[in-house]
Formats: structure tokens, C-alpha cells, sequence
């Protein structure tokens, strides 16, 4: 402590102060009375070592805390229910240690997620690459005829395309994730909205040749995004037609009440195993009546938008008899 600048020229002061105060009370009182002022003068100043040592050594301990929260150590609480400005620095220093301490595990969960979305994307495009891989190679021959050149040429073309979707449909999911999506809050009409969704799969559905169902309140409305909401019913719908065979039953119907917004979407189809239910909205997760060319995202990304617009999402179904999807829009969170 005696080796700080600044204690050492408080220390020449106050030196300096009783010098000053022995001599003029030896000069014009008498000499106890300067013994006196010398006594008081050491006494005060021995006070003052021993407070400001006090003080250092609080100061080392606060030292010491922000060493270990630098070596990661966020476990330690330093808080006093005492007043002064000490207590006032080691509490705003615990503010300090939580703030980055739950900053830590936010890192540490968003690093772990991207491991894990890395592994994922990986394990994903491994299949597409490989099979690009071997038509490519096919494709070099100059001996092969056109026919299988064509085949070949349509096969690349269907797995570039897979490949865009799913790098599409993994960059929106990481993005709902890591909430840097700002869903909008306005009001959205539930008509034009299940038109919209339905438009991109009238083909599919044309050439399944199966029908279609939409039934419901035209002045039924939420408030949400329109064009996230948009993509949730699309990939549900898109299961629905994919699970559903040729000439069979998709059907829509919406209402509003006073607590929430309700759209259901169901079909006839081959339904879900009732061991794959509590999973389906868990990605790249394939249940047993999976297709082959499934991946396992659409629900996932459909779960991830609508809970994220505080609305709620839920699975019914039965093997060989279909499968219905209800969705609940609330009016406001409580």
C-alpha cells in the first residue's frame, strides 16, 4: 500500500500538516500543547493508515472476483446489504457478473445450435452431392445415349433444386431461431391468406387428382404476419397432399371467437403412427410413413412460425384414417 504515489504524497502532507501545527503550538502556546497536536495529529493519521488499508484490501477482493470472472468463474456473489460506495461498486460488479453470465450461455446454447445446424446441413447434402457426384461422372461418357443423357440431366436438375429448398428452408429456420425475424402485428384475413397457401400446391394436388375443401367465416382475421403464416400453412398443406393418396380428401375450414383464431387442416390419408406423433414437429425428424424424398423441415419450420407469433400448433391422427392439424391464434398472450 505504502508503495502507491498516491498514499505516499497524502502521507507527506499530512507530515507536513503536523509538522507545521507542533511548531506553531510550541512557539506560541507551549510545548504540551504541542505534544498534545503531535499525539492528536498521529493518532488521526494511524486511523487513516489503518482505513485506507481496509479500503485496499477491499479493493484487492474485488480484484481478485474480477480475475476469476474473467477465467470464466460466474458462481461467486460479492453483495453486501451494507451503504457506502464499496457496497454500491460490488453490487453494480454482481450486476455485471450476471449480465455476462447469462450472455455466456446464450453463446454457448447459439454455439451449440450452430454445431448442431452445421451437422445437420451436412448430413442433409451428403446424399444429394453424392448422387450428383455419380450421374456427373455418367455424364462424362461420351458412349451414352441421349435418352439416358436427358434422364440423367432431369435426375441433376430435380436434386439442385431439392438442395436450393432445403439450404432455403435451414437458412429461414435459423433465422426464426435466432430471433432476428421481426414478425409483423397486423391484421391479416384468414381467406385470402389460405388462398395464398393453396395456390403453389393446385398442381400437385391436380395431378394426385385429389380434392380440396375450404370452408369457414370470410371476416375471419388474427393479427400476424401474412407472409410467414403464409409459409407455415404451405408445408403443412404440402404434408397433407404428400401423405395423401391419389383421389382423396384435403379439407380447410377457419373461424375467429373472442379468445382466438382457429384453422384446421385435415386430409384422408395414410395418417401418422401413433409412436411418431409427439415428434413430428421436431426437425429432420422421419416417422415410419415417411417418403423418401422427405427431409423432415416443413413441420418443423411450420411449428417454429406460428409459436413464434404466440399461437400454438397440435397433431391429431390415426393410421389409415388421416390426419388433422389445428392451429390457434391467440388474440393476446396472458
Amino acid at each position: 500500500m505504502l508503495r502507491n504515489r498516491e498514499i505516499q504524497l497524502f502521507l507527506t502532507i499530512l507530515v507536513l500538516i503536523t509538522a507545521i501545527g507542533f511548531i506553531l503550538a510550541a512557539i506560541f502556546v507551549s510545548m504540551l500543547a504541542a505534544v498534545l497536536v503531535l499525539g492528536i495529529a498521529t493518532l488521526l493519521i494511524s486511523c487513516t493508515l489503518i482505513f485506507t488499508k481496509w479500503r485496499y484490501r477491499e479493493i484487492e477482493k474485488l480484484s481478485g472476483y474480477l480475475q476469476q470472472i474473467s477465467n470464466g468463474d460466474y458462481q461467486l456473489d460479492v453483495r453486501d446489504n451494507d451503504e457506502g460506495e464499496l457496497s454500491l461498486l460490488k453490487s453494480q460488479i454482481y450486476k455485471v457478473t450476471k449480465m455476462l453470465s447469462e450472455q455466456g450461455a446464450v453463446l454457448h446454447e447459439d454455439k451449440a445450435k450452430l454445431t448442431i445446424a452445421i451437422s445437420d446441413i451436412s448430413h442433409q447434402l451428403k446424399t444429394p452431392l453424392t448422387s450428383m457426384m455419380v450421374m456427373a461422372d455418367l455424364l462424362r461418357d461420351k458412349g451414352i445415349d441421349d435418352h439416358k443423357r436427358a434422364e440423367f440431366t432431369r435426375k441433376l436438375q430435380a436434386q439442385l433444386e431439392r438442395m436450393e429448398w432445403l439450404v432455403s428452408s435451414l437458412l429461414k429456420l435459423s433465422k426464426i431461431d435466432a430471433g432476428t425475424i421481426a414478425f409483423k402485428k397486423e391484421k391479416v384475413s384468414v381467406a385470402p391468406l389460405i388462398q395464398k397457401a393453396v395456390d403453389p400446391l393446385l398442381v400437385p394436388m391436380d395431378i394426385k387428382m385429389q380434392s380440396l375443401a375450404i370452408k369457414g367465416d370470410e371476416k375471419a382475421a388474427f393479427n400476424g404476419d401474412f407472409n410467414w403464416t403464409a409459409e407455415a400453412l404451405i408445408n403443412i398443406m404440402k404434408n397433407c397432399v404428400e401423405h395423401t393418396s391419389e383421389n382423396g380428401e384435403i379439407a380447410i375450414t377457419f373461424s375467429e371467437n373472442a379468445l382466438f383464431t382457429e384453422i384446421t387442416i385435415s386430409d384422408n390419408g395414410k395418417g401418422i403412427a401413433k409412436e411418431d406423433l409427439p415428434y413430428v414437429f421436431k426437425r429432420f425428424y422421419k416417422g415410419k410413413n415417411a417418403s423418401n424424398e422427405s427431409v423432415g423441415i416443413g413441420l418443423a419450420m411450420a411449428h417454429s412460425i406460428i409459436t413464434s407469433q404466440q399461437g400454438d400448433i397440435v397433431v391429431k391422427s390415426q393410421k389409415d384414417f388421416g390426419t388433422t392439424f389445428q392451429i390457434k391464434l391467440y388474440k393476446q398472450v396472458i
